[in-house]
C-alpha cells in the first residue's frame, strides 16, 4: 500500500485543523459573513500569490508585488480622476482606469522579466531594487500622504469588491477563476511543463529546445499581469492608495507558495495549494482577531515564522528523499 505524502496532505490538514479551531474559539467564525468576509480579504494576496507559484517554479522571485500594486493603485485613481471631465463619473471612466491598472501590471512585470532575463541580474537584487522604486514613486505622487478616488467614482466602483452573488463576492470568483486557470496551465500545458523543467534543471531544458529566457519573463508578466488585476478589486474596497498601501504583500505571498508545498528552490509548483496556504494565513488572521489571542501587529512576525517551518519542512524531505 502506497505510504501517503504527509508533506503533500499537510497543508489540507492544517486548513482544516484551523476551521476546527476557529469554530471552536468563537461561534461567529464559521458566519458566512465572516467566511466571505475573509475569502475576499484573501483573493488580492491569492491572486498576486498564483503568479508567484510560476515564478518561484521557474527558480524566480519577486520581493517588488506589494509596492508594485500600491504604485498602479495609484497611478489607476490618478488616472480615473483625471478622465472624470473627460469621460463622466460612470463605467468607461471606471473600465479605462482598470485599464491602466492591468496595463500597468503587465509593463512592470516585463521590466522586471527583462532585467533578469536579459540583463542577467539575479531576480533577487532586481525586484529588491524595483521594491523601492515602485513604493517611492507612489509616496512621491502621493506627496506623502493619501491618493483617494473622486467620491462619485467610488459610487459607482464600490460594487466591483462589495457586490456578487449573495456572499460568492467578485474578489472570490475571480480568485477562484485565476487559481482553476493557473492549476491548469501549470499541469497540463507545456507552458507549465517548461517552467517546471526550468527550475529543476535550466542548462538541461534549454539543451532540450526550452525558451528559458522567454518562459522565465512570461512567468513575470504574469505576475505583473494578477498584481493590476488584484489591484482593479482593491481599489473600490478602500478607494485610497498611499506609500503603505501593500505593505508586505510579498510576505504573505511567497509564505502561501511555500506553505502551499511549491519548492523554494523551484522545480515544482502546485497552484492548488497555494490556494490553500492562502487561505490557511487568512484564517490564522482571523482566528487571532475574533479570539484576541495575539496583538494584530504580531501577523508579520507569524507569517515569518510559517515561512521558515515550511522551508525547513522542505529540507527534511528532501534529505529524507
Amino acid at each position: 500500500m502506497k505510504r501517503l505524502d504527509l508533506h503533500l496532505l499537510g497543508p489540507l490538514v492544517a486548513l482544516v485543523a484551523l476551521f476546527i479551531l476557529g469554530a471552536l474559539l468563537n461561534p461567529a467564525f464559521l458566519a458566512p459573513a465572516n467566511l466571505s468576509n475573509v475569502l475576499a480579504r484573501s483573493a488580492f494576496i491569492g491572486l498576486i500569490a498564483i503568479g508567484m507559484t510560476f515564478v518561484i517554479t521557474q527558480g524566480g522571485l519577486d520581493l517588488s508585488v506589494g509596492s508594485m500594486a500600491a504604485f498602479l493603485a495609484g497611478v489607476s485613481i490618478m488616472a480615473m480622476n483625471a478622465l472624470v471631465p473627460l469621460t463622466g463619473a460612470g463605467w468607461l471612466t471606471i473600465i479605462l482606469g482598470m485599464g491602466v491598472a492591468l496595463l500597468g501590471g503587465v509593463v512592470a512585470g516585463g521590466i522586471n522579466g527583462a532585467l533578469i532575463t536579459k540583463a542577467r541580474i539575479e531576480a533577487f537584487i532586481v525586484t529588491l531594487g524595483t521594491m523601492g522604486i515602485f513604493r517611492s514613486l507612489v509616496t512621491w505622487l502621493a506627496d506623502g500622504g493619501t491618493l483617494s478616488l473622486d467620491s462619485t467614482l467610488r459610487a459607482v466602483y464600490r460594487p466591483v469588491y462589495f457586490g456578487g452573488f449573495g456572499w460568492l463576492t467578485w474578489p472570490i470568483i475571480v480568485f477562484a477563476i485565476a487559481a482553476i486557470l493557473g492549476e491548469f496551465a501549470m499541469r497540463h500545458t507545456r507552458f507549465g511543463r517548461h517552467v517546471e523543467a526550468i527550475g529543476s534543471n535550466d542548462r538541461v531544458a534549454r539543451y532540450s529546445g526550452v525558451d528559458v529566457e522567454r518562459v522565465r519573463m512570461m512567468t513575470y508578466v504574469i505576475l505583473g499581469a494578477l498584481v493590476g488585476l488584484a489591484v482593479i478589486l482593491y481599489v473600490p474596497r478602500l478607494g485610497s492608495a498611499s506609500g503603505s498601501t501593500g505593505v508586505l504583500w510579498e510576505l504573505e505571498a511567497i509564505a502561501a507558495v511555500i506553505i502551499g508545498g511549491t519548492a523554494l528552490k523551484g522545480g515544482t509548483g502546485r497552484v492548488w495549494g497555494t490556494v490553500v496556504g492562502v487561505l490557511i494565513l487568512g484564517l490564522i488572521g482571523n482566528i487571532l482577531n475574533l479570539a484576541d489571542l495575539v496583538s494584530p501587529y504580531l501577523n508579520g512576525a507569524i507569517q515569518g515564522v510559517i515561512i521558515v517551518l515550511a522551508v525547513v519542512l522542505q529540507r527534511e524531505k528532501r534529505a529524507a528523499s
